[in-house]
């Protein structure tokens, strides 16, 4: 509800599929919008969206919906019997509620940041405590509502990824490149969130799915963390390309990942949730994932920035079409199977 590693982009975590998410969907800032144009007001409706974070919640929704499918399936009932749009509503809410109140506490940072300076809270036009009301509001609200719509055990994963995302994630990218990894897990919430919704309950499949978002993550936020490691490093953040800024283990935990995803897109297919047909695609997919990974290495010897962000940006975008045609094809198959 990856309420995480975009995507989101540096807080594609906690429900939000990846520390990265809201990263790959931002334009590139350049340098001089630091500081916002003078007279420059935003409405209080484009406040809301960007402190809700709309366009990583709506990537958070479209993982839960898959899992949401999968889980239906699986039963053999209609997933819009079983509440598919109920449990949209309460993951909607308690995403937002997160982005928000991840927004309030990095409010400090996010002023330092190119590409966050603008948000409602880190430039003044949503206060500190507006902001923790807000988020708190809708983090509440969507708990309920989960727990009334759907089962105590969604309702539990939900709040503890919110934790998870906020309490871990946040406070521990100041410290640590571990952040990361701790964060894929939040970020990799939505699909498990969407299968105990329609299940009620923990199962293989559920977890395959949870898998899928979290190695996926990783080559996608390595080349959001790349082509922004500036600003990381204005604002004190500990990703791997700030720390050890050669790009070696940037490129190597990316590379690491996206040879992993290759068997772990393919548990569907050992667990009988999809057949033979989704078994090619997801391998196909897989190479192309692994391909331009490959390609994000030659950032060690790109001879130009200009250069370099190309690789970055190429992996970024091929990761950003990877996932939804992945999990197309698997709940394309589940239905057919």
């Amino acid at each position: 509800m990856s309420i995480a590693h975009s995507a989101t982009a540096k807080d594609s975590r906690g429900l939000h599929t990846a520390a990265g998410i809201e990263d790959s969907l931002a334009p590139p800032a350049q340098a001089t919008e630091l500081h916002p144009a003078p007279g420059a007001t935003a409405t209080l409706i484009g406040d809301l969206r960007e402190l809700f974070k709309v366009k990583v919640t709506t990537m958070v929704l479209v993982t839960t919906w898959a899992g949401f499918y999968l889980g239906s399936v699986n039963s053999g009932i209609s997933s819009v019997q079983r509440g598919l749009v109920e449990t949209l509503v309460g993951v909607a809410l308690v995403s937002a509620g997160a982005s928000a109140l991840n927004e309030a506490l990095e409010r400090k940072t996010d002023a330092k940041m190119i590409r966050t300076a603008r948000r409602p809270i880190a430039a003044g036009r949503i206060s500190l405590l507006q902001g923790l009301i807000l988020g708190l509001g809708a983090v509440v609200l969507g708990g309920f509502w989960l727990l009334y719509t759907t089962n105590l055990l969604t309702v539990s994963l939900a709040l503890l990824t919110v934790f998870t995302y906020v309490a871990i994630y946040t406070p521990l990218k100041r410290v640590t490149t571990l952040a990361t990894f701790l964060g894929a897990f939040p970020g990799a919430a939505g699909p498990m969130l969407g299968w105990t919704a329609a299940r009620g309950q923990i199962e293989w499949p559920g977890v395959a799915l949870f898998a899928i978002l979290f190695v996926w993550q990783f080559p996608h936020f390595m080349a959001i963390s790349w082509l922004y490691r500036h600003d990381y490093a204005r604002a004190g953040i500990k990703m791997l390309p700030v720390v050890q800024p050669d790009g070696l283990s940037t490129v190597i935990e990316a590379l690491f990942y996206a040879v992993l995803m290759i068997p772990v897109s393919l548990a569907p297919f050992w667990l009988g949730m999809a057949g033979l047909p989704y078994a090619f695609v997801a391998s196909a997919l897989g190479l192309l994932y692994l391909g331009y990974t490959l390609r994000f290495s030659r950032i060690l010897r790109a001879t130009s920035e200009t250069q370099s962000r190309m690789f970055a940006r190429d992996l970024l975008k091929v990761s950003v079409i990877y996932l939804p045609l992945l999990l197309t094809a698997l709940m394309l198959a589940a239905s057919v199977k």
